[in-house]
């Protein structure tokens, strides 16, 4: 029975590092599709600024 329980929790033991492992990957996409949209934010502000003449986000500048 001992090794039975054994072959079990080491199966268990490899979906949960396969789980680890796809999160990890799944984070590392996430946070290159912010960093995606935040370049795409500022290019659109940059150019609203600049069509509206107004400083949208408070830095003083336009543009």
């Amino acid at each position: 029975m001992g090794m039975f329980w054994d072959l079990i929790q080491q199966s268990e033991i490899e979906e949960q590092k396969g789980k680890a492992e796809s999160l990890e990957a799944r984070v590392e996409q996430l946070e290159a599709e912010l960093q995606k949209t935040r370049e795409l934010l500022i290019k659109t502000l940059k150019i609203l600024e600049e069509r509206s003449g107004t400083d949208i986000d408070g830095d003083g500048e336009i543009g």
